[in-house]
């Protein structure tokens, strides 16, 4: 994939092992932000891979990072009210906001209650209003598909040609979404802008999709996680044995 020969694949033997790694991590990055310039910014994503992180920063509580000067932002959302249960926004706020009790005044949610179009396109302002044109985030958190999709961007779809929006609205279809949907999402260009980006990919359903992500010929199309390639920033894979499994030389 385009930027695959820069891009860092750190392996681990389970999801624990792999979300305590991302913990640590996410910590000393955050800090080198603050410490840089006063503030992190970061995007979150959805599913069950972050929430394990989420989780593990929140019982670790506020003493060794400094969420004070934290800006979360998210990647992604479905379009659902933020106390719905398929909110990625909820997820976060239950795993790790509120057990933090973090400034809701630094939480920066998707308004996926309004029509899809007013909420990206709001949500593309509310970017550029913090973090310039094109909005630099100092970290960018990502999941997999087992249909190799990352945040919003699934194989076929428009926001995938985009490359002057920053936030979008994406007409979707997918037995992932069951069916048809219009998700909220960054661009590749976005998350191409940030100075760090982490892919969290966990579960045997994702082993196909990350070989060929990885490994196989360029095809963005239907592979679109191939797309991230950070123009400045670096890029790391954090993967679990059994998402790793089709890679070669993994057995």
């Amino acid at each position: 994939m385009a930027g695959a020969m820069t891009a860092t694949v750190r392996r681990f033997d389970t999801l624990d092992a792999l979300s305590r790694a991302a913990a640590d991590e996410l910590g000393e990055l955050i800090r080198a932000a603050v410490a840089a310039r006063g503030t992190c910014s970061i995007a979150l994503s959805g599913g069950s891979t972050p929430e394990r992180l989420f989780r593990l920063l929140a019982q670790r509580g506020r003493r060794d990072v400094p969420w004070e000067h934290v800006d979360l932002w998210w990647g992604d959302e479905r379009p659902v009210p933020p106390d719905h249960a398929e909110s990625n926004y909820r997820m976060a706020r239950e795993a790790l906001i509120e057990p933090l009790g973090l400034d809701a005044a630094r939480v920066h949610r998707i308004a996926a209650e309004l029509e899809p179009e007013t909420a990206a396109r709001s949500y593309e302002t509310a970017l550029v209003t913090a973090l310039g044109s094109p909005p630099t985030f100092d970290i960018v958190l990502l999941g997999l598909g087992p249909d190799g999709h990352t945040a919003s961007l699934f194989p076929d779809s428009p926001a995938l040609d985009d490359t002057t929006r920053w936030v979008v609205a994406n007409p979707v279809t997918s037995p992932l979404v069951h069916g048809a949907s219009t998700r909220t999402t960054l661009t590749a260009p976005v998350i191409n802008a940030a100075r760090h980006v982490r892919f969290l990919v966990a579960g045997a359903d994702k082993a196909t999709a990350l070989a060929q992500v990885l490994e196989g010929s360029p095809d963005p199309r239907h592979y679109p996680a191939q797309l991230v390639a950070p123009r400045a920033g670096d890029l790391a894979w954090l993967i679990d044995d059994t998402a790793a499994a089709k890679l070669r030389g993994a057995a």
